[in-house]
């Protein structure tokens, strides 16, 4: 008998009509030679530190840090998950051979083997490994089983991960809780949490430290074009109102102009941070909300594996891309320019050495069934017009510079006519030519048509001062902070350099939406509209916090940087461990040196509900001395 273990009974449920295990029995089913049974997502956990030693169960700061000599797993304690386990435990042991059926990436490889040692399985184990649920993709996966072997880099980066939070999330939470709290509430801190918390609260101490500031910049209109001086903005309106005056005495005259033509690519397809940004941008979708959204539509087959890192497709699935497209056909009006043309393949789509476990997210190609929810409806129109899209010509424009001079001020104007809108059609509005994706991206000045400009020229002109004011930099949405954690830190739009940044990001795509998750129920940060703000427990755990390897995002990335290099067998696993273990040691030591007296007073209070209707729980915090 063959036994499959899927992570979920609905993915058991598909697998065992497939296989033509038809026979339901208690906890699997079993027919034509297989037996298909299911986790219940994790059955086993890392043991907890009385579960080795009852020196442990008791918080003291004697006992820190506390460093097993080897770390083991239990079962969770719950009657249900005992139960089911005994049942794969039982079918194992009358198994010829185990097919590892569980979700296709880190984490669904260690809940899998997690499952398999505490049951003791010896018998030989092979890996389904799909992108998607639809019977297609489960057949072929059947008639391409993966040896189990060759997972085990992936399952050691897993095992990893969860013993480096295991080392620093439990000693640092004691340490912290024991040293710094008022009664003993708890202070979480976390191998990523913390340096996400920083993120936030950095971010809102220069806003609240922010201190504005006036400045004056000269501009001048001339043919009803506004033309942009190159002297930088003046610290007084006195200062500028100088420079104007002897403007003013001078015609303008257009020194050159320069035409040129250009290009913009369709944007990149997604990754899970990527959507997730964007269903925050366009409508308020919490990071947490995006991720069950997708992964039901990946459960319903709509769409395909959802905690990816990569926003490329592999050649081996061009063949199937126009069976996909037409499969859209909601978007039938869209697909219409693409018939009876060979597809566009782009490398910025399809690149086989950008994409190790899966790729990008894109509809299977599955009909859209009735009776969606409004948030899968919207998810799944934003992965599939960016499907689209992504076989569209380049959107074309001119792009003019005109460079002009007053006495000796130079000015400058910009202006840029799309000629050919491409990909853009794809989100085009009813009724104009504007689109989503350009709405955060327009520019009077970049973006405006200008009359024909000769070289030579000259006239009138009515130079005058704009007043501006320096802006604080913007709080953190979810959407923000999610490609903070990718880029650990570094904010940048620019889509290549963000690839290049993805190899030291904090966190794991499937596991950004929980860490925030988890800083909003410890109250660390709160939401307001759109915007996260830290409360004054967040700001206090921060400043109390010495050791930059616990709240830096880009010294965290570096950890996770390695972590990825354990996923692909170029690392040391023992060395990562070892590390850490010495980092907690000299953390501890660091702060019981501290004799500053500070303490962090937690009380708890009830957030008023956002927009969205969803409250959540916070608290406050009183820094005194004792």
């Amino acid at each position: 008998m063959i036994l499959c273990i899927t992570e979920k009974p609905s993915v058991g449920r598909d697998i065992a009509r497939i296989l033509g295990a038809s026979t339901s029995r208690g906890g699997y089913y079993e027919g034509n030679g297989y037996c298909v049974t299911w986790t219940f997502g994790h059955l086993c956990t890392l043991k907890e530190p009385a579960d080795y030693t009852d020196m442990w169960k008791r918080w003291s700061l004697s006992s820190l840090p506390m460093i097993p000599p080897k770390f083991g797993i239990k079962i969770i304690d719950q009657e249900s998950i005992r139960k089911q386990f005994e049942t794969i435990r039982s079918l194992i042991a009358q198994a010829d051979e185990v097919i590892n059926c569980g979700d296709a990436g880190q984490e669904g490889e260690v809940i899998q083997r997690w499952v398999m040692q505490k049951a003791e399985c010896n018998k030989p184990v092979k890996r389904l490994w799909i992108s998607s649920l639809t019977d297609e993709a489960i057949k072929e996966g059947f008639q391409h089983l993966r040896a189990h072997q060759d997972l085990e880099p992936l399952y050691t980066a897993g095992l990893c991960r969860a013993i480096g939070d295991w080392i620093l999330g439990i000693n640092a939470t004691r340490l912290y809780t024991l040293k710094y709290s008022v009664n003993r509430q708890i202070l979480s801190v976390g191998r990523v949490q913390t340096p996400t918390l920083a993120l936030v609260v950095n971010r809102q101490l220069e806003i609240d430290n922010f201190v504005p500031k006036d400045y004056w910049e000269l501009k001048t209109l001339y043919r009803n074009t506004l033309f942009s001086s190159s002297l930088k903005g003046f610290s007084t309106e006195e200062e500028g109102k100088k420079i104007l005056e002897t403007v003013a005495q001078f015609p303008l005259e257009i020194t050159d102009v320069s035409q040129k033509k250009g290009k913009e690519a369709p944007p990149r397809l997604f990754d899970l941070t990527s959507l997730q940004v964007e269903t925050n941008r366009k409508y308020g979708m919490g990071a947490d909300q995006t991720l069950k959204t997708i992964q039901s539509l990946y459960e319903k087959k709509l769409t395909t594996y959802p905690r990816v890192d990569t926003t490329y497709l592999t050649n081996d699935v061009y063949p199937k891309c126009k069976q996909i497209l037409n499969s859209l056909k909601p978007y039938s009006p869209l697909i219409e320019p693409l018939r009876g043309e060979k597809l566009k393949k782009s490398k910025k789509v399809f690149d086989d050495s950008k994409v190790t476990d899966h790729h990008a997210i894109i509809p299977t190609g599955q009909a859209i069934p009735q009776g969606l929810s409004l948030d899968e409806k919207r998810v799944f129109d934003i992965i599939a017009r960016r499907f689209i899209a992504a076989f569209y010509p380049d959107c074309a424009f001119d792009q003019t510079t005109v460079q002009a001079k007053a006495g000796t001020t130079s000015f400058k104007a910009n202006g840029k006519v799309i000629t050919d809108q491409g990909w853009k059609k794809v989100y085009e509005k009813k009724g104009g030519n504007n689109t989503e994706e350009d709405e955060d991206k327009t520019s009077d000045d970049e973006n405006s048509v200008m009359p024909e400009f000769h070289k030579g020229e000259s006239g009138p002109h009515s130079p005058k001062l704009v007043k501006k004011t320096t802006q604080p930099p913007k709080y953190y949405t979810e959407g923000t902070l999610l490609k903070a954690m990718e880029t650990a830190g570094s904010m940048v739009d620019d889509e290549d350099l963000r690839e290049s940044l993805k190899a030291n990001g904090i966190g794991r795509p499937s596991t950004r939406a929980a860490i925030i998750e988890i800083l909003y129920k410890r109250g660390y940060i709160r939401k307001e509209r759109k915007s996260l703000r830290a409360t004054q427990a967040g700001i206090d755990l921060i400043a109390i916090i010495n050791e930059e390897l616990l709240k830096s995002a880009k010294l965290t990335g570096i950890w996770e940087g390695k972590l990825r290099q354990i996923e692909r067998g170029d690392y040391s696993a023992a060395e990562f461990i070892q590390q850490l273990k010495q980092l907690i040691n000299e953390i501890t030591l660091n702060v019981l040196r501290d004799n500053s007296h500070r303490t962090i007073e937690t009380v708890a209070y009830e957030e008023k509900k956002s927009n969205s209707g969803k409250g959540s729980k916070g608290t406050k915090t009183k820094k005194k001395k004792v």
